[in-house]
């Protein structure tokens, strides 16, 4: 089994204007959230850490979660939902978050450890979650426990900077959980903000993420480019990942949850959701797998908001 946690909220994203004004759409959402409705649609045993709220967006959430085959394992809350407004430009998503008090932070340790089943494999985090409060805290003590029991420890970060008020004890949090982790994906405009060389060259944050991989001990570190595909490091290698463009574009909203989720996915297919089993793989695997994880992301770039894929459609296109 599949473990997720971090964000759930609801997406309120930008559509065509009526009368001169923007009108937004209501879509779940949260990085992990989207991850985990998309290891579910791929047919992976995936269960979802984070408490959802009671409240009819709440209601949305849960349902759209258990419709993609995904374990809910937290109890439900009565604190509203987390919510975020997504507008475009270019394509471009651009995002301002409502969290203060809401449902997807009212975690705490002793709960999580109570909730974890005992057959579970791996876990995956990044965004909100991660960012700052006493949540952050607890997201880092409950990776760190789970890495401890020999979990495969997957992180993305998908930095929402405008909600990191402490820079260095982020990038300490960030140290240390990099230091737990056998999978790490991240965007050039992640490594941009860690690295803090705003407008890098993709050469130099290629170079950067190298230094990351061998600096972390991560058995295989993905930099996402955009639409210039990815460059993977793994067993010493550098993979390049070819994008996998849809015949027309939706938007780019959750194409990066649904690559991560499918790298996942293809661990799980392959017997590898194990520090082990990960490094057991071929080179060649991790390519396939990659390339795998591009023509999701591709597939979900081709329509609006995430929407991921199921199984049958990427085996199928």
């Amino acid at each position: 089994m599949i473990l997720v946690g971090g964000e759930v909220l609801i997406d309120f994203i930008q559509t065509p204007q009526a009368d001169g004004l923007p009108v937004y759409q209501a879509n779940p959402g949260g990085s992990p959230y989207n991850c985990a409705a998309a290891l579910g649609l791929q047919g992976c045993d995936v269960a979802f850490m984070t408490p959802i709220s009671t409240d009819s967006l709440g209601v949305l959430l849960h349902q759209r979660l258990v419709d993609a085959g995904v374990t809910v394992l937290s109890p439900r809350v009565p604190q509203p939902t987390t919510l975020a407004v997504v507008s475009f430009k270019d394509g471009q998503p651009a995002y301002q978050f409502y969290r203060e008090g809401t449902a997807d932070r009212q975690i705490a340790l002793d709960t999580l450890k109570a909730q974890t089943p005992d057959g579970a494999q791996a876990f995956q985090i990044g965004s909100l979650g991660l960012t700052s409060g006493a949540d952050a805290e607890v997201w880092s003590a409950y990776y760190a426990w789970l890495a401890g029991r020999g979990l495969l420890m997957s992180l993305d970060p998908n930095i929402r900077a405008s909600f990191i008020a402490d820079r260095t004890a982020y990038l300490k949090r960030l140290e240390g959980l990099l230091g737990l982790s056998s999978v790490v994906k991240l965007s050039d405009e992640d490594l941009e903000w860690i690295a803090d060389m705003p407008g890098a060259s993709k050469q130099a944050l290629i170079e950067q993420a190298e230094a990351m991989a061998q600096r972390s001990g991560a058995g295989l570190l993905v930099l996402t480019l955009g639409a210039d595909g990815a460059i993977a490091f793994f067993a010493g290698q550098r993979i390049t990942v070819a994008p996998q463009p849809p015949a027309q574009m939706g938007d780019t909203v959750g194409a990066g949850d649904t690559f991560m989720a499918t790298i996942l996915a293809e661990l799980d297919r392959r017997a590898a959701l194990s520090p082990d089993g990960l490094r057991a793989l071929s080179v060649a695997q991790i390519a396939d797998s990659l390339a795998m994880a591009a023509k999701a992301a591709g597939i979900n770039c081709g329509r609006h908001g995430c929407n991921p894929p199921s199984l049958t459609e990427l085996q199928a296109h």
